[in-house]
């Protein structure tokens, strides 16, 4: 079931009473909903927010929205692991399943959110975004001053300012080992680059694996690419076809000059396939 309930309180009111009200849904559910982040408030002229308390005291005029999607509350949650705590950010292994940030839905199946109740007492900002589908490393900044340092590192159109490396499957055979391929093919009208190296051929199931480097950051640059040089990720339903497999793509070293403390800076995880 899925269904938006919208609101504007007409007196003061806790909020867990007031959806119990005007909704079917039970008090345990609504409290599922309020812990999952699909419940948001508009007071007076402020941003919508998440409100997570079901005791919280409504206001009069207070403007109450419930996103419910029973199948995104019922999801499963993938855990990611902490590779690095540089106290003012942390570099995570997100693992596959795991949506970068929540939706208006519920934010209890994104990383950020598992970041924030991990740390407790620190602020999380996302900086840059892995697919839903793919694995691999994601950096969260922890004050605002962190965030925007490294939105602009990694936003800047500097070729080398960050280093994002991947290990890709792809259908077909692509080349020998070592071989190099250069893809330049614009994406949105903007200049694109993708650069992938042969690392191992599989012969028997036709598929090839790749150490990609992106030089950009366009919207599915790496998925895009491959498919456009008809040698889709594996396991890419959007781009490629279907064979059976979950997406062969992982995030899996990343490399900056910290804008912080200035030091270099290297994470890097083992192939997961």
């Amino acid at each position: 079931m899925k269904f938006t309930h919208s609101t504007r309180v007409q007196q003061p009111i806790l909020l867990v009473d007031l959806l119990a009200g005007e909704t079917e849904l039970s008090k345990t559910i609504i409290k599922d909903c309020l812990n999952k982040g699909a419940v948001w408030l508009r007071r007076s002229k402020k941003k919508q927010q998440r409100v997570r308390r079901a005791k919280y005291q409504l206001k009069k005029q207070d403007q109450v929205t419930l996103y419910y999607d029973s199948e995104i509350l019922a999801q499963p949650v993938p855990e990611p692991e902490c590779i690095a705590d540089e106290k003012r950010y942390s570099i995570w292994d997100k693992p596959a399943g795991l949506l970068s940030q929540g939706t208006q839905y519920g934010d209890h199946c994104s990383l950020l959110r598992l970041v924030e109740k991990h740390f407790g007492n620190r602020e999380v900002f996302l900086v840059h975004r892995l697919d839903r589908e793919a694995s691999g490393l994601v950096l969260i900044a922890h004050d605002r001053t962190a965030a925007a340092k490294f939105s602009r590192l990694f936003g800047s159109s500097r070729t080398n300012s960050v280093e994002k490396w991947y290990q890709v499957t792809v259908l077909g055979i692509v080349g020998e080992i070592g071989q190099e391929v250069r893809i330049e093919q614009p994406l949105e009208e903007k200049p694109s680059c993708t650069i992938a190296r042969v690392t191992a051929i599989d012969k028997t199931r036709e598929r090839t694996t790749l150490s990609v480097r992106i030089m950009t950051g366009r919207y599915h640059q790496i998925r895009r690419h491959l498919s456009i040089i008809d040698h889709p990720v594996v396991g890419d339903y959007r781009y490629g076809k279907p064979t059976g497999d979950p997406l062969q793509l992982q995030a899996c070293k990343l490399g900056f000059i910290c804008p912080i403390s200035g030091e270099k800076k290297s994470y890097s995880l083992e192939s997961r396939f």
